[in-house]
């Protein structure tokens, strides 16, 4: 994905996202009903192959269910060498 694309901001918070949420052990439905979402939305933002958006609201949900800096999701994906 090119970082110059407006939804490549997309694409780095939904792969910061699978990223923690696998770290706290929580299957894609478990934090969705943490988050109060439906388990579709949280699988529409996390796929590679469907472009969801989301709200700076919804991020900070993301942030307090997962116990951390909002600022995480933001987190740059290291470059394969």
């Amino acid at each position: 994905m090119n970082k110059k694309d407006e939804n490549y901001i997309y694409y780095l918070v939904a792969y910061n996202l699978k990223r923690l949420r696998k770290k706290k052990g929580l299957t894609q439905s478990e934090f969705a009903e943490k988050c109060s979402y439906s388990n579709g939305f949280i699988m529409n933002i996390e796929s590679e192959k469907y472009h969801q958006t989301f709200s700076l609201g919804t991020l900070w949900t993301f942030s307090k269910v997962l116990n951390v800096d909002i600022r995480e999701l933001f987190t740059p994906i290291e470059e394969e060498k």
